[in-house]
């Protein structure tokens, strides 16, 4: 397994250095023009690739990378390992490099320019569209959604506020810096999650969150490459669950009280001040508080979180909070529910098949819920103060249902699930999360509509990948996910000493891993996977 982890690695790197590639060969298919002088950060050395070179590096960097996860995590699997503290420390300088070579990939950041200097201009983002301004130098240069006004919490309008003070009128430096926020908010993410991840064999627990975040091939290049501010609502969600329970592996156990839990409150409504749905991972928490009947844990909680979600809503106003409303109405074209709303629209108005495909959504979403219930509540019982695992567990749960019914996905909103994965055990989830990242990875190339022509040998791609092979494997992971058992628990994991050798997500023998399906004692020294009730 020593030469199937090498290899993992090995492909890893190379996926990363394709990325780096993308980004510093400048302006292309992949990569929207930066107005600006030519030699500013973030730098690229303006090669001019071809479409085709361009989206072909990109697609062989996310296959490769993706292969190389998979070769890691089975060679983990069997025991194999490697310094954790090497691979957190190349993920790092990965990040920082992918942070200051050119964005690409999406064309979100050229928006969020935009906004930051509207407002630092004196004008409401959640009212005036970038097209309204034709003559600025930095509203002129976004494509995809200039005439839309800003749908992000007030703390990321803020964010992109100062961005815009440090920029001025350069669009290319306004970028620059927020491409600094999300690969700093990446790095100290990563750096939380490894100090999170304790326990009697913290070499493994500490690999498994270096590897699913900070040098996961698959998020440097559809979160930070795009340098999307998904990323800074993760670090402050990641932070609030690091302030709850700063040591959850087994180790020494930290109540939490009121105040420990109104401080995670407030960084986790900081995240919702960024974008909604860090209140996932809030709801998550909550519940899995009142379960282990931490009352006063759960109230902070709710308390400091309350008191900033509010704050955000008063600062976005009425005009802000309708343009998230009406963008929560958006059907992707990526996600399964697009045939349902293409159906529905031959006998209603498009408005109206929007709205019934958001509450249905919504409803297929709370059954989820309901269907994993039971089975996480027999988890909490059976494993008294594992309170750390529960809430991880829980907020998880929450987090992928979302993913998993919303009617508009794109692969960067995998985001918060693949950090809350870096700290649950080896389980069929790794496996959902890598397809579900890979196929949406794909099927956004380049992520970008206007201000470019696709050449007609590409032409297939939003048609074949976007429309129909995207939706596919989406509705059919949405089937395994419900045919299966997600129970997570925390109990005695990565003990050396014995192994249930049963999947995370299933209670009776079947495929997909060598040892599902049997019982027995793991070899010396082999990671101890979480036991299924």
């Amino acid at each position: 397994m020593s030469t199937l982890g090498r290899a993992g690695l090995a492909a890893i790197a190379v996926s990363i250095a394709g990325t780096v590639a993308v980004g510093a060969a400048g302006t292309s298919l992949m990569a929207p023009p930066l107005p600006g002088a030519p030699g500013w950060l973030p730098w690229g050395l303006d090669l001019r690739l071809s479409p085709y070179i361009a989206v072909g590096l990109a697609a062989v960097s996310l296959a490769v990378g993706a292969l190389g996860l998979l070769l890691t995590l089975r060679a983990m699997r069997s025991g194999w390992t490697v310094s954790p503290r090497s691979v957190l420390l190349a993920g790092a300088g990965a990040a920082i490099v992918v942070g200051t070579t050119r964005p690409f990939g999406t064309s979100d950041f050229l928006s969020y320019a935009a906004y930051g200097h509207e407002l630092v201009t004196g004008h409401n983002p959640y009212l005036v569209a970038p097209r309204a301004l034709p003559g600025d130098p930095v509203a002129r240069a976004v494509q995809d959604w200039a005439g839309t006004p800003s749908v992000y919490g007030a703390l990321a309008t803020g964010v992109f506020g100062a961005a815009a003070l440090v920029g001025g009128l350069s669009a290319r430096l306004t970028v620059f810096a927020l491409d600094l926020v999300s690969a700093a908010a990446f790095v100290v993410t990563g750096v939380l999650l490894y100090r999170l991840a304790r326990g009697p064999d913290a070499r493994t627990a500490r690999l498994r969150a270096a590897l699913l975040w900070t040098c996961n091939p698959l998020l440097l290049q559809v979160l930070v490459a795009g340098s999307h501010v998904d990323g800074l609502a993760v670090a402050f969600s990641i932070g609030g669950l690091a302030v709850l329970f700063p040591v959850i592996r087994n180790g020494p156990v930290v109540t939490p009280g009121a105040l420990r839990g109104a401080a995670a409150g407030t960084l986790l409504g900081l995240g919702f001040a960024v974008k909604p749905t860090a209140a996932l991972m809030a709801i998550g928490l909550a519940i899995a508080l009142l379960a282990a009947r931490k009352r006063l844990a759960a109230a902070g909680l709710a308390a400091g979180f309350g008191v900033v979600a509010v704050t955000d809503l008063l600062v976005m106003g009425s005009a802000g909070i309708g343009q998230t409303t009406r963008a929560s109405a958006l059907v992707s074209v990526g996600s399964p529910w697009r045939v349902v709303r293409a159906v529905l629209s031959y006998f209603v108005a498009e408005p109206v098949a929007n709205d019934v495909v958001r509450w249905c959504a919504v409803v297929l979403a709370a059954l989820l819920v309901v269907r994993f219930v039971p089975d996480f509540r027999r988890s909490d019982s059976a494993n008294q103060g594992q309170s750390a695992g529960q809430s991880i567990g829980w907020a998880f749960l929450f987090v992928v249902v979302w993913l998993a019914a919303w009617p508009y996905v794109l692969p960067w909103y995998d985001a918060l699930a693949w950090a809350l994965l870096a700290l649950l055990p080896a389980s069929w989830f790794d496996w959902l999360l890598l397809a579900r990242t890979t196929v949406l990875a794909f099927g956004y190339l380049p992520a970008r509509a206007t201000g470019i022509t696709i050449p007609g040998a590409l032409r297939w791609m939003e048609p074949v990948l976007r429309s129909a092979i995207t939706p596919a494997v989406l509705a059919t992971l949405l089937v395994l996910l419900v045919c299966r058992r997600p129970v997570v628990t925390m109990c005695d994991m990565y003990s050396p000493k014995c192994d249930s050798d049963r999947d995370l997500c299933g209670g009776g023998a079947g495929r997909g891993d060598r040892h599902f399906g049997r019982r027995g004692r793991s070899p010396a020294g082999q990671p101890r996977r979480a036991r299924v009730q």
